[in-house]
C-alpha cells in the first residue's frame, strides 16, 4: 500500500500527517520546538513514521504547507497554508463554509466552497494581534502558564477592555489594570475579548460563512473560542485535532498528485502567493485588504 506525507511547518509547530492511497489518515501528530526551527517539523515526523510503523522511503509523495514551507528538502511541492488549510478543513467537517485558523504568527479567515476551494480570504501575518503571539505576550505579562490562560479567563464575569490591538501596547495596557487592582482573571477575559475584536474585523473583510470552522493552535483555547463566537453572533465548530489542518490539507494534495486525478489546485495557488507578495500591510494598520481568487 502507497502512503502519501503532509508536512505544516508553522510558524512554532511542526505537523505531520501521513495519509494511505484510499485517503485515509495513518498517522498525525504536532510537534513544537521554537519558532521558525525545523525541530518541530523534525520531531513531529519521527514520531508520525513511528505511529504509521513507517520510514520516509515508504512514502511517494510529499507536500509541504505553512511558514516555512521551502525549507524542507523533503518536499516535492509547496503549496500555500491558505489552500491546504482550506482543503483540510472540509476533510474535518465536509459542512464548513469559513475556516478562521489562529496560528502563532499570523491569523487567517477563508471562504471555502464543498470542494474544499477557496472562495475568498483575509490574512494578518504582519501584526502580533489576532495572533498566538499575541496571547503568548499577555500570559506574560499577567505572569500565567500560556496553556491556563483560557481556562482561567472562562472563570470571569464582568471584565475590563483591553483596547489596543498591537501586541506591544496591550502589553502595557494590562500591566497598568493589574497595578491598577484587577485581579488575573478579569484581566484576562479582557484580552481574549480583544483577540476576538481584532478576528472580527478579519471575518467583515470576507463576510461571514456558516457553518464556521476554527483551526490552528489557538483553537484549543476555549476561552477564545467562546468570545470569537460571541462577537461573530454565532458557534464554531472545532475539530478534534484542530491543528493538523494544513497538513491534511497538503497530504490530501499530494495524494492527488500520486493519483494524477481529482481537482488540480495549481492555478488557483499560484494566484494565491501572487496575492500573498502583492499584499501591503504594515503593523500600524488595520487587519490586511481581503484578497479574492482569481
Amino acid at each position: 500500500m502507497a502512503h502519501v506525507l503532509g508536512i505544516d511547518f508553522g510558524s512554532t509547530t511542526g505537523k505531520a500527517v501521513i495519509l494511505d492511497d484510499r485517503g485515509r489518515i495513518v498517522a498525525a501528530q504536532v510537534s513544537q520546538k521554537g519558532a521558525v526551527s525545523d525541530l518541530g517539523v523534525k520531531a513531529a515526523l519521527a514520531a508520525a513514521y513511528a505511529e504509521a510503523g513507517l520510514t520516509q522511503h515508504d512514502i511517494v509523495r510529499t507536500v509541504s504547507t505553512g511558514y516555512g514551507r521551502r525549507m524542507l528538502d523533503e518536499a516535492d511541492r509547496t503549496i500555500t497554508e491558505i489552500t491546504c488549510h482550506a482543503r483540510g478543513a472540509v476533510a474535518l467537517v465536509p459542512e464548513v463554509r469559513m475556516v478562521i485558523d489562529i496560528g502563532g504568527q499570523d491569523s487567517k479567515v477563508i471562504a471555502v466552497d464543498e470542494n474544499g476551494f477557496v472562495e475568498q480570504f483575509a490574512m494578518n501575518d504582519r501584526c502580533a494581534g489576532g495572533t498566538g503571539k499575541f496571547l503568548e505576550t499577555l500570559a506574560r505579562a499577567v505572569d500565567v502558564e500560556l496553556d491556563d490562560m483560557g481556562p482561567l479567563a472562562l472563570q470571569a464575569g464582568e471584565f475590563p477592555q483591553v483596547s489596543s490591538m498591537c501586541a506591544t501596547f496591550a502589553e502595557t495596557e494590562v500591566i497598568a489594570l493589574l497595578a491598577e487592582g484587577y485581579p488575573k482573571v478579569p484581566v484576562l477575559a479582557g484580552v481574549h475579548a480583544a483577540l476576538a475584536k481584532r478576528m472580527s474585523g478579519l471575518v467583515a473583510r470576507v463576510g461571514l460563512r456558516k457553518p464556521t470552522v476554527m483551526t490552528g493552535g489557538v483553537a484549543r483555547n476555549p476561552a477564545a473560542v467562546k468570545h470569537i463566537a460571541a462577537v461573530l453572533g454565532t458557534d464554531l465548530i472545532v475539530p478534534q485535532r484542530p491543528q493538523i489542518a494544513g497538513a491534511l490539507g497538503a497530504a490530501l494534495y499530494a495524494l492527488d498528485d500520486y493519483r494524477q486525478q481529482g481537482p488540480s489546485n495549481r492555478q488557483q495557488d499560484d494566484a494565491i502567493e501572487a496575492d500573498l507578495a502583492a499584499t501591503d500591510c504594515s503593523p500600524f494598520t488595520p487587519p490586511c485588504k481581503t484578497l479574492s481568487k482569481t
